[in-house]
């Protein structure tokens, strides 16, 4: 049941305002389902729910991660097809998501957020959609890290002639059939775009700064026979998810933040993948330009059993030499050479806890704008979700709140916490929650120290060029902790790490 507020604040339009519809807003919204509540709204700019599973629609994008643990715990997908489900069906598990859990009717589509303020006199944030604005008591920032595209810093892109396309804006109606395509980028999506577009180019160049580490991907239909185990023996779903995490938390995450006392594992497994890439590429000359020279998990790796052997075809050329300009009709590299292109496919990824990105409109708390706050302090978030002088505020993928592996297993531990803390100001009759400064610096402080000592800024990692490591030289993207670390803080962090109020500071009820 709703309390009652012991004073006259005024009410707000919403209890909660959730901002962006892909699943950190939709497993948000199912918390706030799962606690009783129901007056709150979800706002997303796009005309769609799905986030980046809406937005991404290149050949061939698909999870690089199982799907039985790139999916809620409580909600098993009911049309994923494949171990490493394709795209397609992860955004039609977003659907799946929204229609059990009745979140629909919460869905504002098309309407972009330009910006929030908290209003300290009312406890309430004041959210500004350009056309609109409403208030909401409390605040969730659900807008996903892979959300504001970068485009190459090239000079002379705006000058191509040709077809320009970001992975992450897909141009479905255009025909690439025969065309001369060039991909700037050597990443995740690169890497599963690649062989897809070799199939349909008449000359493909990619246009490669650094290498990644690929394994090979052990991919296999699971829409007949294993879907029907794992729906139908009880338990079988969820012991085979732990078993995943459990994989994932020993060769990801804990071998990344302990990585003083795992790098000779950590070498030893890049020496047999370097073994494998024997097997796809047998040109050494080649082979050398595709591996890299950095420590397995500086950048993020990812599975493939075509991207390598894609760079042996005739018609496919790998280009190391660094890119010195774009022309209306080329690209020239720094050896002079003109590469004349067709299409320009940048597949440069997004902009991931950078200042003037990270918020991607002005949040403004009690004494400071968000992103300005973080680009004078640096990204600091309490487990990811809260930052001081921030009231009721909460975000689903914020700094250090990711411990590597499942971003939908973030999403549950951070949604989680949010929702404890919305019931805990609600059982105090309290209009404001709040991180105290404390315990908000004792966990900042843990991330910083203990990344020391981890891989990403570690010397082996210096040729990685990594978009984990931001402008701060901080590791802002990844909490170092393991998985299981991640899940039980977010569950059991004390209550009394934040302040509660039932009146403004200097007012009387």
């Amino acid at each position: 049941m709703t309390p009652s507020f012991p004073h006259a604040l005024p009410e707000p339009d919403f209890e909660v305002a959730i901002i962006g519809a892909g699943f950190g807003g939709l497993g948000a919204a199912v918390e706030l389902r799962r606690a009783g509540i129901d007056r709150f709204v979800i706002l997303d700019k796009n005309s769609d729910i799905g986030g980046t599973w809406h937005a991404n629609t290149y050949p061939g994008v698909a999870v690089d991660i199982p799907s039985v643990y790139y999916s809620f715990s409580y909600a098993a997908p009911r049309t994923w097809s494949r171990l490493f489900a394709p795209g397609a069906e992860v955004k039609a598990y977003a659907d799946q998501i929204a229609d059990e859990y009745s979140l629909r009717q919460h869905i504002r589509l098309e309407t972009h957020v330009t910006g929030a303020t908290w209003d300290d006199e009312t406890h309430r944030w004041r959210i500004e959609t350009g056309g609109e604005s409403f208030t909401a008591r409390f605040l969730i920032g659900a807008v996903g890290g892979l959300e504001v595209p970068r485009m190459p810093d090239i000079a002379g892109v705006d000058e191509f002639a040709g077809k320009v396309v970001h992975t992450a804006r897909w141009d479905h109606e255009y025909d690439y059939q025969g065309k001369r395509i060039a991909v700037i980028g050597t990443g995740a999506t690169a890497l599963q775009l690649i062989p897809e577009l070799a199939e349909q180019a008449a000359q493909l160049s990619v246009f490669q700064r650094t290498p990644i580490w690929v394994v090979p991907k052990v991919d296999f239909p699971i829409d007949w026979g294993p879907k029907q185990l794992l729906d139908g023996v009880p338990g079988l779903r969820r012991l085979v998810r732990l078993a995943v995490m459990t994989t994932f938390d020993t060769g990801v995450s804990t071998a990344g933040v302990f990585y003083r006392a795992t790098n000779p594992l950590i070498g030893l497994t890049g020496r047999i993948i370097k073994r494998w890439y024997g097997t796809q590429v047998t040109d050494p000359a080649l082979r050398a330009r595709l591996t890299p020279d950095y420590a397995l998990g500086c950048k993020r790796p990812s599975v493939s059993n075509k991207y390598l052997r894609t760079f042996t075809r005739d018609h496919v050329s790998l280009i190391t030499d660094p890119i010195q300009k774009i022309t209306p009709t080329a690209i020239v590299t720094s050896d002079g050479t003109e590469h004349e292109v067709d299409v320009l496919v940048c597949a440069t990824g997004f902009k991931v806890m950078e200042s003037g990105a990270t918020p991607p409109f002005p949040i403004r708390g009690r004494d400071h704008e968000l992103g300005e706050f973080w680009q004078e302090h640096r990204f600091q978030a309490y487990q990811g979700v809260s930052v001081p002088g921030f009231p009721n505020l909460f975000m689903i993928t914020g700094p250090y709140g990711f411990a590597a592996a499942s971003y939908i297993a973030m999403i549950e531990c951070t949604a989680r916490h949010a929702r404890r803390v919305i019931m805990a100001a609600r059982n105090r009759a309290a209009t404001l929650a709040e991180i105290r400064p404390e315990p908000h610096e004792r966990y900042w402080r843990k991330c910083l120290r203990r990344h020391r000592s981890a891989l990403w800024l570690n010397n082996d990692c210096e040729s990685a060029n990594t978009y984990y490591i931001n402008e701060h030289h901080d590791v802002a993207a990844i909490r170092p902790t393991t998985h299981a670390e991640m899940w039980w803080s977010n569950k059991f962090f004390p209550l009394e790490d934040y302040s509660y109020w039932t009146t403004p500071p200097g007012r009387t009820a």
